[in-house]
């Protein structure tokens, strides 16, 4: 069974910094693209920044220039490192990935469980 395990969030003084992990566990054929959104209470879940295989990076405009996503490949891992943290980046961090379970089935969408990140000001 495919899962994704995050982890890193926590509480953090504005202006301060937290790295995000999310781990792929489970027997998988491939990752086409991992990413992480969140999810304020009371508002929709947002992209944060997404990655494809190849490298190509997708930001959203109000984290461009502090978070930088990055991928392990070989440890089906990625990671959102997060500087310069404002009260505003307070919600709960999804991770997000498009996987192919086998080689003859067709990629699907899986979430991990959200890791809390709350920025005092």
């Amino acid at each position: 069974q495919v899962q994704l395990v995050e982890s890193g969030g926590g509480l953090v003084q504005a202006g301060g910094s937290l790295r995000l992990s999310c781990a792929v566990s489970g027997s998988i054929f491939s990752i086409n693209s991992m990413g992480w959104y969140r999810q304020a209470q009371g508002k929709q879940r947002e992209l944060v920044a997404r990655r494809t295989t190849d490298g190509s990076t997708n930001y959203a405009d109000f984290v461009k220039g502090r978070f930088t996503i990055s991928r392990d490949n070989a440890k089906n891992t990625v990671y959102l490192q997060m500087n310069s943290l404002v009260p505003e980046d307070t919600a709960v961090y999804y991770c997000n990935a498009d996987i192919q379970p086998r080689s003859w089935s067709a990629a699907l969408n899986y979430w991990g469980r959200g890791t809390q990140v709350t920025v005092s000001s």
